[in-house]
């Protein structure tokens, strides 16, 4: 039994909440064309103490600051020379909270998006930007062999939502021999159906769980989503996934580059949908954008000793 299935086997597994957000939350500028993705550089004690807040409040997997910052990301904010000390400082600092935090049980999770350049100003994808495939194919391989030569216990593939990117990023994070989650992203469309989160069409949110047809992953959830859509989109996927589900939703908005820290769900509002998650036999729950380690804390009375 590996790292990960033994935090299945002792019950409810708490994730950390968002880092990208919480790094802004905290003064940390974000870049105009890759969000957080440059944070860790010349920011890592920053890093590092969110991550050690985090599992303070309770997170037994703490997710490294990658999610941005693929050679794709990097190379739009001219930053493709510093790929590797970027993400390696990023791997460190998560690796470093552990170490001073004195819980080797923790996890540390590598983020792997299939995030391209944005459009600046709003939350909408860059279309016309969108690499060729192989590029894409290679820039996610290239930040997955690196996150497991870092010494990440587990590949978290974060906010899948195109169906034209998700097998890229599949392939990269199942070829490097770590667990895998796949996380998925919805909204909830005109008629209350649940679909993908791209904004500019109507993805049927089915369709980007029959991607994992053929792929072996540990657990799969739903994250970067209203709580309030989390629910109807995990009775979606368990229709194409049977092993463990997870849920972390995100709170406000994004407009490139700043998250908009709008309505935040308060950490009891939270709880409540947590609770709601777990009675229906969710495996590990956290927070996403907008979310904080005070949200993260609260799910500490869903232990069984809570």
């Amino acid at each position: 039994m590996n790292s990960v299935d033994r935090l299945f086997a002792e019950g409810l597994v708490i994730l950390d909440g968002g880092t990208g957000t919480e790094l802004e939350r905290r003064g940390v500028p974000m870049d105009p064309q890759a969000w957080c993705g440059r944070a860790a550089l010349g920011h890592a004690d920053v890093l590092t103490a969110i991550h050690r807040d985090y599992i303070d409040a309770g997170a037994r997997i703490i997710t490294a600051n990658t999610y941005a910052s693929s050679r794709l990301m990097l190379e739009a904010a001219g930053a493709a020379d510093d790929f590797r000390e970027i993400n390696r400082t990023a791997v460190a600092a998560a690796k470093r909270a552990r170490r001073e935090s004195g819980r080797d049980d923790v996890l540390v999770a590598g983020s792997l998006s299939h995030m391209c350049p944005m459009q600046g100003g709003t939350a909408d994808p860059d279309l016309t930007r969108e690499p060729p495939a192989e590029d894409m194919a290679a820039a996610f391989a290239e930040l997955a062999t690196l996150l497991r030569d870092e010494g990440c216990d587990l590949i978290l593939l974060e906010m899948m939502y195109y169906p034209q990117r998700i097998p890229h990023a599949l392939a990269a994070a199942t070829a490097t021999g770590l667990p895998v989650w796949a996380g998925f992203s919805a909204r909830r469309g005109r008629n209350g159906e649940v679909l993908s989160f791209a904004p500019e069409r109507d993805i049927p949110f089915a369709e980007l769980t029959a991607l994992l047809d053929g792929h072996n992953v540990a657990a799969a959830g739903v994250m970067h989503t209203p709580s309030d859509v989390v629910a109807d989109a995990l009775d979606v996927l368990a229709q194409d996934f049977d092993g463990p589900l997870y849920a972390y939703p995100d709170s406000g908005y994004f407009r490139m580059p700043s998250w908009q820290f709008v309505d935040i769900i308060p950490p009891a509002a939270f709880l409540d949908f947590a609770r709601e998650w777990r009675s229906a036999g969710v495996a590990a729950i956290g927070g996403c954008c907008g979310l904080s380690p005070e949200h993260i804390a609260v799910l500490r009375e869903l232990e069984p000793n809570g």
